[in-house]
Order: structure tokens, then C-alpha cells, then sequence
């Protein structure tokens, strides 16, 4: 039995499932002294273990368009605060931009219509939640490696930050991911989905689908993205918004 099967069963056992966070549900499972040893359980194992064992380049399962559900919840915050993003939502993105930053030899900054006109992957995948749920849909966008390709990683880049939106407080939200997962080919920077452009509840204009990790991993609302050479000074330091906050581990591959 492969260990990320192993956890998947033990999830299962607590009557929860294997993904993505809302915030009224990762609360209730953090503020447990069951929830917070379930998650962290295994963790250092399956990272390193999986990172060995595991062929890299494995595809997340991909379904038909009759599998797709016919309901996908929106999760978290699905609407941000700040003045400059209800700005842009009201003019459908139009002047927003991308900026893609730090450890890069060739800073860039992409409109939504840019990032649309560039090459796109369509992947319809499924998404589990904490709470019990999950959904399948379909996601088209920007594959990551293509984009980190053209603006040139430097040597010392070893993970993606995508800073967001929305924020929790006067924290912001954040994610991050190594660079094996930000170039498997389906990793991408999602500005679709189920055949139609990206909702706010669902994150638009764009949002991170990386298909091997875990649900809270899929960072919405994604404004820039950064090349760093260590997570250590960012914000808690964990490389994410739960991760610092929550305890939830930082490698949550499956």
C-alpha cells in the first residue's frame, strides 16, 4: 500500500475527506488534538518517501465530461475585501495584471487577456475537501512550467510563492510549492472552468491547480507569483496561509 493511499484510509476513518479547506471546517478540525496529529501524521514520511519511490511525472486521475458534478462548492473566502480587487472584478479583469517576480531573469507582467491568448491545458480533475466533499470539474489555464520557462528561473530559485488577494485579518493569504510540482504538466494557472471563465466564488481571475497535492493547496485569487530561494522569511515561514496559521503540513502531495 503506497502511503499516500495509507492517509487517504485514515482521513476516511474520521468521516472527512482528503482536500481542500473552508474555513468554517479546517477550524473545527485544527482546534482538535485528533485533527492537528491526523494531519500531521506520516507527513515527513510521505514527503520524503514519495519524492523516492514515486514517479515524478505521475498524472493526478483525469475523468470524462460525464463524470464532471453536477454542483462545485465554492470553498474559503469567495469574495476579497480589498477595494483594488472589487475594482477589478467589476471590470471584468480587464486592467488587472499578473506579476511574475523575484528569482527570475525576466520579470513579467501579463494581462488576463495575455495570459488567455497563451498555449492552455484543459484537465477535468477532482477536488476533496475537509469538510466530506468532493467535486469534480473542469479547469483550463496557463500551464506553470511554461510560464516560469519564459521568465527564466535563476539557479537559486527552489520554490513558487502566489500571493493572493484575499487576506484573513491583516494576514494575506499565500501558498507556495516546490519546483518538481510547479513543472508537472498539470500544474497550471486555471482561468476556467466547467467550460466557462472563472467565478469570484472559484477565484478569478486566476487561480493554482496543482493536481497532485492536496485541496488547501489550490491557492484562488492569485495576484502575483514569486521565485524564492527559502520559504524561511516569508510571513510564518511554512510557505502557506494554513500552514502558518493552523499547523496544516506544507507538503500535501497524493
Amino acid at each position: 500500500m503506497t502511503l499516500h493511499l495509507t492517509r487517504r484510509r485514515l482521513i476516511g476513518s474520521l468521516g472527512v475527506g482528503a482536500g481542500g479547506l473552508m474555513l468554517s471546517g479546517c477550524d473545527k478540525v485544527a482546534s482538535s488534538s485528533t485533527g492537528q496529529a491526523l494531519l500531521g501524521l506520516g507527513e515527513k514520511a510521505t514527503y520524503s518517501a514519495q519524492r523516492l519511490i514515486s514517479n515524478r511525472a505521475a498524472l493526478a486521475q483525469e475523468f470524462s465530461a460525464a463524470d464532471m458534478s453536477p454542483v462545485f462548492r465554492t470553498n474559503g473566502n469567495t469574495q476579497p475585501a480589498s477595494a483594488d480587487y472589487a475594482a477589478h472584478a467589476a471590470n471584468n479583469f480587464a486592467d488587472w495584471r499578473l506579476a511574475v517576480d523575484g528569482l527570475v531573469a525576466n520579470p513579467m507582467s501579463l494581462s488576463l487577456a495575455q495570459i488567455r491568448g497563451l498555449p492552455r491545458r484543459t484537465q477535468i480533475t477532482r477536488h476533496d475537501c475537509v469538510e466530506g466533499w468532493s467535486a469534480i470539474g473542469q479547469w483550463t489555464g496557463l500551464p506553470l512550467g511554461m510560464l516560469l520557462k519564459q521568465a527564466k528561473l535563476r539557479r537559486d530559485a527552489r520554490y513558487i510563492v502566489f500571493h493572493c488577494a484575499d487576506t484573513f485579518g491583516d494576514h494575506p493569504y499565500y501558498e507556495s510549492i516546490d519546483l518538481i510540482d510547479a513543472f508537472h504538466p498539470q500544474t497550471i494557472l486555471a482561468w476556467g472552468m466547467n467550460g466557462q471563465t472563472l467565478s469570484v466564488g472559484h477565484g478569478a481571475p486566476l487561480r493554482l491547480r496543482v493536481e497532485r497535492q492536496l485541496g488547501y493547496k489550490q491557492a484562488k485569487y492569485v495576484m502575483r507569483v514569486e521565485a524564492v530561494a527559502t520559504l524561511a522569511g516569508l510571513y510564518g515561514g511554512k510557505g502557506g496561509y494554513w500552514e502558518d496559521n493552523v499547523g496544516y503540513q506544507w507538503y500535501a502531495g497524493i
